[in-house]
């Protein structure tokens, strides 16, 4: 009988008490607290600052941009799980030409930042685009009152934009758990006279509700973050109004009040996640597993089903790769320029360097874990995991007040002693970067090497100190070899989110550095598209990455299910 969410094996509580180590509990909690200290100085400095604005942004900023941050949550949240669940149930449950295939290519969407989307959208919808060139040239209309099109300038423009890029997180999280669930439960609904809708509606779709929502929350958390699409499309959402606030206005206690506003919504979407997921336990009641029994379609049924899953794909990321590589063939010599290999190696040097940092961080908080069952250490690695929750923006300006703190501290110090300034030491550096990438992706890193160590045995623990192995022995002889998978996983994952990140390495880089992410927002913001297509192609390629690597774990997600992925 398989164990509950909640239980626990009843080998690791021996396991940790043998194998504890202060040490590494210690390690653990400096940890999390370090990584909390950006959110713990931000709403200190949102509390506690001299220019009271709270009035000004009641009455006049946050009204409207609150309104259009909840109006882009709630239809990004609705586009993203209808396209997200249907596809995931249609690849799981069904058979159609191209369904394999579909299975993988409806991950490919999140390989497209959102920012990058939405710049090759405008340059397909907007009045100068290739669409609306086209019908004027076909028709004969001379201006844009001549006929009606869509406005991709719009909050509408932005739910659609960003949905098809988004989907996928509810793909994921969906199709893992229609993979999990029982076959017993799918044939008796079957037997009882359930239609295959009425499977979906009545046992599918409530046994999986848990994970749908977690991964809408994902995108919803995504979406929150985004600053590059929005501010494109001219939809002023929290996200836009901190920017605009610190850099624009010079108010950074402005702008940390609003980040607190957004804070809220952070909140509120992992209260929807855990309320979701309360009471919702649910195991299997045997060992043996079958494959899930999938149904044939045949007629209009299966090219329905083809058209489902294709256009999601088309539109989240063959339309948005062609218009990259339609540019970048027209301009492939700004690849050979020096800004564009500056750009490549900032890029890569931050990835690599917060990649490197996160795994070891994750690593320690996984040890210490299996070291320790304290709920102390368990609250606190959950503290720790918070970040990717978190915005960037808001991330950024609650570690540039205590690294400024800092700086200042040292240059205070450096001039009462040697006489000569130290200037911005960590503030102004690559070091703001990549503790920020850190903090903000250490849960990618903590969760897959979590993962990996629930499937190493705790006999391996007891053999190691057996043989007289200390628990720093056994996780550098033992678990470090075991664990290469869980840890390259973790290491590709965080460096490939690190390439794609922009809010807050717009708001936090040194001058004149750039990043892939930044070279391309600022030739976009001038207008300079097709210049800034080679870049934006290179982190759509660096982005494919991780794809495979999802789709393998989901192929073999249930016990008995064959890697191939039938």
């Amino acid at each position: 009988m398989a164990q509950s969410a909640s239980q626990q094996s009843p080998w690791a509580r021996p396991v940790r008490s043998a194998l504890a180590a202060p040490g590494w509990m210690v390690c653990a909690l400096v940890i999390s607290a370090i990584v909390s200290v950006p959110i713990i100085s931000l709403v200190v400095l949102a509390l506690g600052a001299q220019e009271n604005i709270w009035p000004h942004l009641i009455s006049t900023v946050l009204p409207g941009s609150v309104l259009t941050t909840f109006g882009l949550l709630l239809g990004v949240g609705i586009l993203t799980s209808l396209a997200g669940t249907g596809t995931a149930w249609l690849v799981t449950m069904y058979r159609f030409p191209g369904c394999n295939v579909f299975k993988w290519l409806l991950l490919v969407p999140l390989a497209v930042p959102t920012y990058l989307s939405a710049f090759s959208y405008m340059e397909l919808w907007d009045y100068s685009g290739w669409i609306q060139t086209a019908l004027r040239g076909s028709f004969g209309w001379t201006s844009a009152r001549d006929y009606w099109f869509p406005e991709i300038r719009s909050l509408g423009g932005a739910i659609f934009v960003m949905s098809f890029v988004l989907y996928p997180y509810v793909y994921l999280t969906a199709r893992a758990s229609f993979i999990q669930q029982s076959v017993c439960i799918l044939e008796a609904g079957r037997v009882l006279g359930c239609t295959p809708f009425g499977v979906f509606t009545s046992l599918g779709l409530p046994l999986a509700r848990p994970a749908i929502v977690a991964g809408v929350t994902l995108a919803l958390m995504e979406c929150l973050n985004d600053i590059g699409a929005v501010e494109y499309f001219g939809v002023n959402t929290l996200t836009v109004s901190v920017y605009s606030t610190w850099l624009e206005r010079g108010s950074l206690a402005g702008a940390a009040q609003i980040a607190c506003v957004m804070l809220v919504f952070v909140f509120a979407l992992l209260w929807m996640e855990r309320a979701s997921r309360k009471r919702q336990l649910f195991h299997h009641t045997t060992g043996r597993y079958r494959e899930i029994p999938t149904l044939k379609l045949r007629g209009w049924a299966r090219y329905g089903a083809i058209l489902a899953c294709a256009l999601p794909i088309f539109l989240g990321f063959l339309m948005p790769a062609a218009v990259l590589a339609d540019a970048t063939l027209d301009f492939w010599e700004n690849a050979l320029s020096s800004e564009f290999f500056t750009a490549l190696r900032n890029s890569v040097l931050l990835a690599a360097a917060a990649a490197l940092i996160a795994v070891i961080i994750g690593l320690a908080l996984a040890f210490a874990g299996r070291l320790s069952a304290s709920p102390v250490l368990k609250w606190a690695t959950r503290l720790a995991s918070i970040g990717y929750a978190v915005p960037g923006t808001i991330l950024a300006i609650g570690i540039l007040i205590p690294l400024a703190g800092l700086d200042n501290a040292v240059d205070g110090v450096a001039r009462s002693v040697f006489g000569v300034s130290t200037g911005l030491l960590l503030s102004g550096s690559a070091f703001a970067l990549v503790f920020t990438y850190v903090v903000r992706f250490l849960a990618i890193s903590y969760g897959s090497i979590e993962s990996g160590y629930t499937k190493l045995s705790p006999h391996l623990d007891y053999a190691a100190r057996t043989l007289g192995r200390t628990a720093t022995g056994t996780l550098r002889e033992v678990h470090l070899p075991l664990l290469r998978p869980a840890l390259g996983a973790a290491a590709l994952l965080v460096f490939v989110d690190s390439m794609k990140e922009l809010p807050a390495t717009l708001l936090l880089r040194p001058f004149n550095f750039d990043t892939l992410a930044t070279h391309v927002y600022t030739l976009t913001s001038l207008d300079l598209f097709e210049e800034a297509a080679p870049a934006a192609l290179m982190i759509v390629a660096v982005g494919l990455l991780p794809v495979f690597i999802l789709h393998k774990i989901i192929a073999a997600g249930r016990p008995g299910e064959q890697t191939s992925d039938h």
